[in-house]
């Protein structure tokens, strides 16, 4: 019988496999006469290539290739000039002047302008778009009033001075502000395009980038084609001429269309990652970010902080990474990723050490002494929710396990379609629900302030004054070794109240084809094709 299901699946995924090859080797023929064409998958459609829209992964890959913001993280994942070629700090670290590139154009051939930056970040923290990434221009002066409807847009730290300059003005000094800016949000929008059609962004047709590549084709949830941009500042540098984006969710087809050389890199399916790991083109990447689970603290029984610990304590975070995920992930202990260097060359981990580890003793006491003081004579139903996914259902399953065996807790397990997971999330429909975190710039208040109380990334209903307090200050405070003094201080109030519990820090992990070089995976979670070769 399990021969027989095998057979089939294989079939299935075979049959898939040639229909999207098929698709793909169709639209590339009309490029055949080009020097390099280069096979990726995205997963799925795009959620936006509006730069204030698209904040997530699907976005973020694509959109990174697409445009270019003042700053560019270089092979180094530190900031470096792009559309911006120079810019002054004043003495008080509060204001930035930025010196736009002369030859820097839009694939229309218009200028990329001061104007375009000032017009986009006004985009981003306007309260009507509803921005998810609106918190990051928080850094501005007058950007969150004005996205909270308490302040008017003129106040908004952020002014064209003429067409090649842009002054942006802080509320405070923040070290790490020409990092956040690299990030997709801060993209630039062309003003005049944009104005003649707010849905420029929605088709290829319509579509005016000033990045690597532009966007030659675009068939919605099926794949896209990027062209190298020829009105591209830096484009000798370029040397990929076609990108073919697939749009493939399951890991098993898309290393299927690896196989048969339909795409030059895979991610590795959990099943044979045993097998993979030690290939010589797998490449094992750092990558900022967090596997979690959120409690909603507003739903019983996870209003009471020991049945919140008992439930992260009675988690082995190490064996879901061994024998589940089995892509050599770090399990997680604490909030804040590994890598992050103080200012004294220590890395942020070290200092606060492990603040979550797995103890089912411990969470057996915490659980009873947390219903008895609820007045619990058997504790309320618990669902654990997870957007579909094969590797978060088989995490979820092994949880399940773990809170039966070191708990005595039957635990329903619900997959929910992404848009609406995510929406009754944020709703705070989901009692208790998986979660990830990749970080959008290189700092560890990046994650930390998402748990503040009117953090839009909360999604908890979990709020503390002191935390807040030390999360304000962290983003204000220019004095480093107080600042980090902070965020240890603020890290170790979420493990002690617990409103979240992790699992896995992520890494990135992909098997390349003999051919591909040059591919920059950003730790924040985006990739460069910029400076990709394939021979």
């Amino acid at each position: 019988m399990k021969n027989w299901l095998l057979f089939v699946v294989t079939v299935c995924v075979l049959l898939l496999t040639a229909c999207t090859t098929s698709n793909t080797r169709a639209d590339i023929q009309e490029h055949e006469g080009e020097k390099t064409v280069l096979y990726m998958n995205n997963g799925k459609e795009p959620t936006s290539f509006n730069p204030p829209s698209g904040f997530d992964d699907v976005s973020w890959n694509a959109l990174n290739n697409l445009m270019e913001g003042l700053t560019r993280l270089g092979k180094n994942d530190r900031p470096q000039p792009a559309i911006a070629e120079r810019w002054d700090i004043s003495e008080n670290g509060k204001i930035y002047t930025f010196y736009l590139r002369e030859n820097a154009n839009w694939s229309n051939g218009d200028p990329v302008t001061a104007y375009d930056f000032e017009y986009a970040w006004e985009q981003l923290l306007n309260p009507e778009n509803l921005s998810p990434a609106a918190f990051l221009g928080y850094l501005i002066e007058g950007g969150e009033a004005y996205n909270n409807g308490n302040g008017p847009k003129d106040k908004v730290g952020v002014r064209a001075v003429d067409e090649k300059t842009l002054e942006v003005t802080l509320t405070a000094p923040t070290g790490f502000f020409l990092h956040v800016i690299s990030n997709p949000a801060f993209f630039p929008v062309n003003k005049k395009v944009a104005t003649e059609n707010p849905d420029w962004h929605t088709e290829a047709e319509t579509f005016v980038s000033n990045g690597p590549f532009i966007l030659e084709k675009w068939k919605h949830n099926s794949h896209m084609i990027f062209a190298k941009n020829d009105q591209y500042w830096d484009k000798d540098t370029v040397q990929i001429d076609i990108v073919h984006w697939a749009m493939v969710e399951d890991t098993n087809t898309e290393y299927q269309m690896f196989q048969t050389g339909d795409l030059d890199m895979t991610s590795i399916p959990s099943e044979i990652a045993d097998q993979l790991i030690e290939d010589k083109n797998v490449v094992i990447e750092e990558q900022a970010g967090l596997s979690f689970f959120r409690f909603n603290v507003t739903m019983e029984p996870f209003q009471n902080e020991k049945i919140r610990k008992a439930f992260a304590l009675a988690i082995n975070q190490q064996d879901i990474v061994d024998y589940v995920t089995r892509n050599r992930e770090e399990a997680a202990h604490g909030f804040v990723s590994p890598g992050f260097v103080n200012p004294d060359g220590g890395d942020f981990r070290g200092i606060t050490g492990d603040l979550v580890v797995f103890d089912p003793k411990k969470a057996r006491r915490l659980l009873k002494e947390g219903m008895e003081e609820e007045g619990y004579d058997a504790l309320p139903d618990v669902n654990l929710s997870y957007n579909t996914s094969e590797s978060n259902k088989a995490i979820a399953e092994t949880m399940q396990a773990m809170f039966k065996e070191n708990l005595g807790v039957d635990v329903r397990l619900g997959n929910i379609e992404w848009g609406v997971f995510l929406e009754d999330q944020k709703a705070l429909k989901l009692q208790f629900s998986r979660s990830s975190f990749i970080y959008d710039y290189g700092d560890p208040v990046n994650f930390l302030e998402s748990f503040t109380t009117d953090s839009t990334m909360n999604r908890t209903g979990w709020s503390n004054e002191d935390y807040d307090k030390l999360i304000r200050l962290a983003k204000t405070e220019s004095n480093e070794i107080k600042r980090w003094d902070y965020m240890y201080e603020a890290e170790r109030i979420l493990a002690e109240e617990m409103p979240i519990f992790p699992i896995h820090y992520y890494n990135q992990v992909h098997l390349y084809s003999d051919s591909v070089r040059g591919i920059v995976r950003h730790p924040v979670g985006y990739l460069e094709l910029k400076w990709a070769r394939k021979d």
